[in-house]
C-alpha cells in the first residue's frame, strides 16, 4: 500500500510517499481502508520534533531519536472497514467509521488497523468522509477541555475562546453553543466571516486590540492554541471561573463518548465541519507547509481515496 513516510525530523520535505506492507488486523482489530485523514498541528510538531526542553528530549524516547519510530504520521481518519479480526463484535465489513489513533498515528496511508476497543466509531451518517475526518481532533479536544472547565454545570455560561479560527477553536465555539453559552471569540480580523458563520456573540480582533483590556467577566476562558496564560487572563475571569489551555503539558484524554457526541451533534445539524483546504496524499508536503504557516482556518484534510 502507499503511505506517507517521515524519513527524519525536519521540514515538510522530509515526508515521502512510499510502498509499505499492508497491515493485517489482530483478533480484536479492524482493517480500515482510509478515505480521508487530516493534518493537524500535532502532526507537524511530531515531524519537527517541536517542543521545549526537557519535553523535547522526552519526546525522543517516546517517538524515536533521529526519526519517528512509527514513520507513518496522522492521527485522525475516516474510512471503511475492510476486514475484522475474529474476536471483533461491534463492527462489520463495510461499516463507515471514523476515529483517532493518538501517538500510534499511521493514518496517512491507504490502510490502518485499530482495536475496536479504542477511539473508533460509526461516522455521522450525513457526513462525507472528508467532513468526518475534519471534526475529530478539534472536536474531541474541545469537548475534553470544556468539560474539564465544568461547562455542563454552568447555566448559560459566558465563554471566551482564544484562537477561535483553528481546528480546536472552531470546534470549541460549536460545543460551547451546544451548552447554551454566550461566546466571545478572539482571532485576527481575517477570521470575521468565519466567526459570523459559526454564530459567535462577540468578536475581539487580536490584531486591533488587546482582549485583556475588556471589562467583561467570563465563566470559562479557553486558550485553544497555547499562546496566552492564566495570569494574563485572570482579570477577565469570574471568581468561580476556569481557565483551560492546550499548552504543554496539557493533553486531551480520549474517550469514545466524545466521538458519540460529535456524531449526535453532526447528525442533528448542530455541528459542522470547518474545512480550509483539501489535499491529495501526493500533496502532503504542501499540506504540511500550509499548516506550518499558522494561517489555517479550521481543518486541513487529506483525501486518501
Amino acid at each position: 500500500m502507499k503511505a506517507v513516510i517521515c524519513t527524519k525530523y525536519g521540514a515538510p520535505e522530509v515526508l515521502k510517499i512510499a510502498e509499505v506492507e499492508k497491515p493485517a488486523p489482530k483478533d480484536d482489530e479492524l482493517l480500515i481502508k482510509i478515505m480521508a485523514s487530516a493534518v493537524n498541528y500535532g502532526d507537524t510538531r511530531v515531524r519537527k520534533l517541536e517542543a521545549k526542553e526537557p519535553l523535547r528530549f522526552l519526546m525522543r524516547f517516546v517517538l524515536g531519536f533521529s526519526k519517528p519510530r512509527n514513520p507513518i504520521l496522522g492521527a485522525a481518519f475516516s474510512g471503511i472497514v475492510e476486514q475484522t479480526g475474529k474476536n471483533v463484535q461491534g463492527f462489520s465489513i463495510g461499516d463507515e467509521v471514523y476515529g483517532l489513533t493518538g501517538f500510534r498515528m499511521r493514518t496517512h496511508a491507504e490502510y490502518t488497523t485499530i482495536s475496536e476497543k479504542r477511539m473508533v466509531a460509526i461516522k455521522p451518517s450525513n457526513a462525507t468522509f472528508e467532513e468526518a475526518a475534519a471534526i475529530l481532533l478539534g472536536g474531541h479536544t474541545a469537548i475534553f477541555f470544556l468539560e474539564k472547565a465544568k461547562i455542563k454545570e454552568i447555566e448559560n455560561p459566558k465563554v471566551l475562546i482564544y484562537g477561535a479560527t483553528g481546528s480546536v477553536g472552531t470546534a470549541a465555539i460549536q460545543i460551547a453553543k451546544y451548552y447554551h453559552a454566550q461566546v466571545t471569540a478572539v482571532c485576527s480580523a481575517a477570521g470575521q466571516a468565519l466567526m459570523a458563520e459559526l454564530g459567535v456573540d462577540d468578536i475581539i480582533f487580536r490584531d486591533k486590540e488587546d482582549f485583556t483590556n475588556r471589562h467583561d467577566k467570563f465563566d470559562i476562558i479557553f486558550d485553544t492554541v497555547g499562546k496566552t496564560s492564566k495570569k494574563r487572563c485572570s482579570p477577565l475571569l469570574k471568581d468561580s471561573g476556569s481557565y483551560v489551555t492546550v499548552a504543554e503539558p496539557n493533553a486531551a484524554a480520549e474517550r469514545i463518548e466524545q466521538l458519540t457526541l460529535l456524531r449526535t451533534l453532526f447528525e442533528a445539524g448542530k455541528y459542522k465541519a470547518t474545512i480550509d483546504k483539501v489535499y491529495k496524499m501526493e500533496e502532503i508536503v504542501e499540506a504540511h507547509r500550509y499548516v506550518d504557516t499558522g494561517r489555517k482556518k479550521g481543518n486541513v484534510v487529506i483525501n486518501m481515496a
